[in-house]
């Protein structure tokens, strides 16, 4: 398969771009600092040379977007809002443009879409979206995604959980933090966390792009949610560290003021359930979080 993956230079992108490289695929990146062969330039909001490389694409995967990680101030507002809606906009006139469309496009989308909810499990079918800055924008991204439909062009959402694995995203940090004696519950350790691991990622992307039948928005997430408490037990007793200092919300608002970030990516309750996959018999390598840690920690 000849895929493309925009924004693919992060902990994502380049856990893909390995993983379908070794299944034989061609793998190109979009990006804005192109350093290797197989990387095209491209700046996420105006079209260019790089639009050659859509044509007769296999596969479209959109990771575009500013983190999250950060604080949400004005400025980082309109750039979080602005990176995945431009460069949706703009993958999508590319698409417009081709001869040969893309078969597939899969869009990032986030599993933030739905409320805070430590008791209902939220499905594709029945998940509560609600209405604040971080679930706004996941309204936005999804809407401007499926604002245009070409019948041969089938378009996923790829609304994604944590994501578990050794080369980053939040697995290192929380390894670090448990290690230093300070994984133990963050606020009142409630809140649900749904997790996926690397390689589960990698698979049911992959396992998508096969089955022609599953298309719209789609939750990337391990059956298991468990809560920040259990979590930070199981990082514990996984890593053998005998204790976790649990850190009240007072604490963590001081600590995201220095670490340039917000508490909302701790405390919001992510309690997400990925019903079309199981329903299309996706097959989880690392259902539960102990499979997960014993593979993580092991390699």
């Amino acid at each position: 398969m000849k895929i493309i993956i925009a924004g693919g230079t992060g902990f994502l992108g380049e856990s893909l771009s390995t993983y379908f490289k070794e299944k034989g695929s061609q793998v190109y990146i979009l990006t804005r600092n192109p350093k290797r062969d197989h990387e095209i330039y491209w700046d996420a909001h105006t079209l260019g040379e790089w639009k050659n490389s859509i044509e007769g694409a296999d596969v479209l995967i959109n990771l575009t977007g500013k983190s999250v990680d950060c604080r949400y101030n004005e400025n980082n507002k309109k750039e979080i809002y602005s990176s995945r809606i431009d460069s949706t906009k703009i993958l999508q006139q590319a698409v417009d443009e081709c001869f040969v469309k893309p078969k597939v496009w899969l869009n990032a989308a986030s599993a933030t879409i739905y409320v805070h909810s430590e008791t209902q499990l939220n499905m594709e079918e029945n998940g509560i979206i609600g209405d604040d800055f971080s679930m706004n924008i996941c309204k936005s991204w999804e809407k401007e995604f499926f604002k245009v439909n070409h019948e041969e062009v089938r378009k996923v959402a790829l609304r994604t959980s944590i994501v578990l694995g050794n080369n980053g995203g939040a697995f290192p940090k929380l390894r670090m933090i448990t290690k230093l004696g300070l994984g133990g519950k963050q606020g009142r350790g409630q809140q649900k966390v749904s997790w996926i691991h690397i390689n589960d990622f990698c698979k049911a992307v992959d396992w998508i792009i096969d089955h022609e039948n599953m298309s719209g928005p789609l939750n990337i997430t391990a059956p298991n949610p468990v809560s920040n408490e259990v979590l930070m037990k199981k990082m514990r007793e996984h890593l053998k560290i005998p204790f976790g200092l649990n850190a009240p919300v007072w604490q963590l608002e001081i600590a995201s003021l220095f670490l340039n970030t917000e508490t909302e990516l701790l405390l919001k309750s992510r309690n997400v359930y990925p019903n079309k996959l199981l329903k299309n018999g996706f097959r989880f390598s690392y259902p539960d979080l102990d499979n997960a840690l014993d593979d993580l920690l092991r390699n």
